[in-house]
């Protein structure tokens, strides 16, 4: 009996396309893994455990989570990279990847052309809060005291380099802000410095706000994405305010698999997932993690993947940010 290898040669012998064969044969055959370039726990290691539970349903086979956190990614991307291009290993991708590309002098992998796209996955906000007893009480009362008030106006974010981080250079640029970027290590660090009154405000990710938000311990003035949350819908966006029609950042992850995965593959891929994230079942878990689930086809994934790493490697040379 042939094999699969041999069974694709002799189609290709007869000038039928490996990707022909790949999508007439029982793949998957064996369990898949996505590799996550982040720790257990974190929203995109639960979007992509969520995720992974019932496209193991679909696929009918199971398919495991690797944690690989690392600086940029870098470890899982090279990972994938370098793995077989079969369709059994899958990047977990996120706007990270193309912050990655302007923000390290070198790569072990090329975040566009070493990836075939899969499908988004979904959306998180990026949030503007203030303490609770601030004088801000508006996106547009914090806009305005940083233009007419230079070098006066505070912003913290987690460390130089992170999503947050450019977030809040992109706000200072396109606002027209002369405002100091403040980092920390880490989310804890930014609220504690917000609550002690050591910045006047702060840019980091919705989810992991909301508690001090319910508390009443900061107030959330705006979030930085394309629409108004489904659950906040009184929280207006950056992008209302006159000027900043065209401000867009949300955070996000997806799946990729290895360059040179057959498109059956791929496309076999993208369309269980989409059948996957189409569940209201789905759609209410991610948004317990504070995530909008979304998906795309592998065109519209390169296409954001491209816009993003143009977008983040122009704040990171305007920020003045050496490249690792």
């Amino acid at each position: 009996m042939l094999n699969r290898r041999q069974l694709i040669q002799s189609a290709v012998g007869v000038g039928l396309p490996a990707t022909t064969l790949w999508a007439q044969t029982s793949y998957p055959s064996k369990p898949l893994k996505i590799v996550v370039p982040f720790g257990a726990g974190g929203v995109a290691d639960l979007t992509a455990r969520a995720v992974a539970q019932k496209l193991a349903e679909g696929l009918g086979q199971p398919v495991v989570i690797d944690n690989r956190p690392s600086a940029g990614g870098i470890v899982a991307g090279e990972i994938v990279a370098k793995a077989e291009p079969d369709g059994y290993t899958l990047l977990l991708m996120s706007n990270g990847t193309a912050v990655s590309a302007g923000l390290f002098k070198t790569l072990p992998f090329n975040p566009r052309s070493d990836f075939a796209p899969v499908s988004l996955l979904g959306l998180f906000d990026m949030a503007v809060v203030v303490p609770e007893n601030s004088p801000f009480k508006t996106l547009s009362d914090l806009i305005a005291f940083g233009r007419a008030n230079p070098v006066k106006l505070n912003i913290g974010t987690i460390n130089i380099g992170s999503t947050q981080n450019l977030a809040a250079e992109l706000l200072r640029t396109q606002a027209n802000l002369i405002a100091q970027i403040v980092p920390y290590n880490g989310t804890p660090a930014v609220i504690n410095a917000l609550r002690g009154g050591q910045i006047d405000a702060a840019v980091e990710i919705l989810g992991p706000m909301k508690p001090q938000i319910n508390a009443k311990a900061v107030r959330l003035l705006g979030v930085m994405g394309e629409n108004r949350p489904k659950d906040m819908p009184q929280t207006p966006t950056v992008r209302e305010l006159p000027g900043l029609s065209n401000f867009n950042v949300s955070s996000w992850n997806a799946l990729a698999a290895p360059a040179k995965t057959p498109k059956a593959v791929v496309d076999r891929l993208s369309q269980e997932v989409a059948k996957v994230l189409a569940q209201p079942e789905m759609v209410q878990r991610l948004a317990g993690f504070n995530v909008q689930a979304k998906a795309s086809n592998p065109t519209q994934l390169a296409q954001l993947l491209d816009s993003d790493i143009k977008r983040w490697s122009d704040v990171i040379a305007k920020a003045g940010l050496t490249p690792q």
